[in-house]
């Protein structure tokens, strides 16, 4: 069974740091690429991140580059997205997704085969 898991959202203080976590189960990071998505309410699902299967490639949307690291564990089979000085704009849903093959940026969410349920990050004073 293929399964995503994230944790690791909350609360924090404009400047703060979070690190988001993505457990996969039923399918292995080598073969599938994972890609971190944002949805803040009243908007568009929007690509943050993603790490690419083959070589570990990684790609920033422009709005977190500088601030947002994404890395993968391959042994726990887990990705994770460090987010350092965080701001209100940041505050959403976070979803990690999962997009068999490798990718060379970071796809439309149509073409992620597998979702997680989503972790809240809410930055706010």
């Amino acid at each position: 069974q293929v399964q995503l898991v994230e944790s690791g959202g909350g609360l924090v203080q404009p400047g703060g740091s979070l690190r988001l976590s993505c457990a996969a189960s039923g399918f292995s990071l080598d073969y599938y690429s994972i890609g971190w998505f944002r949805q803040a309410p009243g908007k568009e699902r929007e690509g943050v991140s993603c790490i690419s299967s083959s070589d570990g490639s990684t790609y920033y949307t422009d709005s977190v580059k500088g601030r947002f690291t994404i890395s993968r564990d391959n042994a726990k089979n887990t990705v994770y997205l460090q987010m350092n000085s965080l701001q209100p704009e940041d505050t959403a849903v976070y979803y990690c997704a999962a997009q068999a093959g490798p990718v060379t940026g970071i796809d439309s969410a149509a073409w992620y085969d597998y979702w997680g349920q989503g972790t809240q990050v809410t930055v706010s004073s």
